[in-house]
């Protein structure tokens, strides 16, 4: 047998899969199991024993072509799909692209959402109950019940080489600090930020390690907040690949940070999460907790766990509102001072530190 699941998101929700894959795996165990993504999500399942290929979809570059050689790429690669007859076709995202792979792969069961493009109501075979107030997680194991099948685990996970886990053998309990996020409007107060990091420094007596990607935005970002700090916590920022940030978060006392890859990463190592939610919510995106089986993110906003995990969120009427910042300023209000108190914060990290 040859399963196909189709994924074309951002680094944590492909993450966010691999529970998935476990499940297809033990249920499947001679089937051969391939998932496609956007290119540079890919690190987040390479490596996945259940896995037998990673194919990426490369959107930026396709993107980038005139009409006619966007065609050709894009058929070409519909075509590998087709040509490698599947079984089944997963389409875990909602939108045209998926729903017109699973139709051209031919797969004879060919699972994914209700399409409102007409051209596509007949690319499934068996239908996914859309997400409403449910976590990420658990729609993605949605396909298990349109198969008939039980789900056996929820558990999320990342593997890493000894290679990449060598990189940063030398530190040991840390907190570990991700407070960067590509979309802006997710990071908190920049000051804020430095009072947490001189906290768990002077107050805690634990050193800080800060991890960010080394797009320029997000090293500015890392600047900014530094320039505020009166202790010098270990700046990794911009060094690490996202395996060896993993690697390193594996080994971290607790986390704190944003809505981000790293925080969903984080609660795939089983560390501590304390994370900061604006204008996403923590019913779809909250780091999930692997010891549980289902989600304890219920409410809309507000202050939420989820087992060894909590997220501070204001309860503020218009959060989450899904929006790139209040009036499109790129900044969330409900994240700055105004929003999150700092004694709030550190009650919080010193309770998970001492639990």
């Amino acid at each position: 047998m040859k399963i196909l699941i189709l994924k074309f998101r951002n680094i944590g929700d492909v993450l966010l899969v691999t529970p998935l894959l476990d499940n297809l795996k033990a249920h499947y165990p001679d089937a051969l199991i391939d998932i496609a993504v956007n290119k540079g999500t890919e690190t987040m399942v390479e490596g996945h024993p259940a896995l037998h290929s990673v194919i990426t979809y490369n959107r930026s570059f396709i993107k980038s072509l005139g009409i006619w050689n966007r065609l050709k790429a894009e058929l070409a690669f519909a075509w590998k799909l087709r040509t490698t007859h599947y079984d089944i076709v997963i389409n875990l995202t909602e939108g045209d692209r998926g729903a017109q792979l699973a139709l051209m792969s031919n797969a004879p069961i060919r699972i994914g959402y209700h399409s409102k493009n007409r051209l596509f109501h007949r690319a499934f075979t068996h239908f996914l109950p859309p997400q409403q107030m449910r976590h990420t997680l658990e729609c993605n194991l949605d396909p298990l019940v349109a198969l008939g099948l039980p789900i056996l685990t929820h558990r999320a996970s990342i593997f890493w080489s000894e290679k990449e886990k060598n990189t940063t053998k030398e530190y040991t309990n840390f907190i570990h600090i991700h407070p960067v996020s590509r979309w802006l409007f997710k990071c908190i107060d920049d000051a804020l930020m430095a009072q947490i990091i001189d906290f768990c420094q002077e107050e805690l007596q634990t050193p800080v390690i800060l991890t960010a990607s080394p797009d320029e935005i997000e090293m500015k970002k890392i600047e900014k907040i530094l320039s505020f700090c009166k202790t010098s916590p270990i700046n990794l920022s911009g060094t690490l690949s996202l395996k060896e940030t993993a690697a390193l978060n594996a080994k971290a006392k607790m986390f704190i940070g944003v809505d981000t890859a790293i925080m969903h990463i984080s609660a795939a190592n089983d560390v501590p999460v304390l994370a900061f939610f604006g204008p996403s919510g923590a019913f779809h995106w909250g780091p999930w907790d692997n010891a549980l089986s289902h989600s304890s993110y219920t409410q809309r906003n507000g202050f939420q766990t989820m087992g060894k995990h909590r997220v501070l969120q204001v309860n503020w009427q218009c959060a989450p509102c899904g929006k790139d910042g209040c009036n499109g300023s790129k900044i969330s209000d409900c994240l700055m001072q105004k929003g999150l108190a700092i004694e709030t914060i550190k009650r919080h990290i010193k309770e998970m530190l001492h639990d």
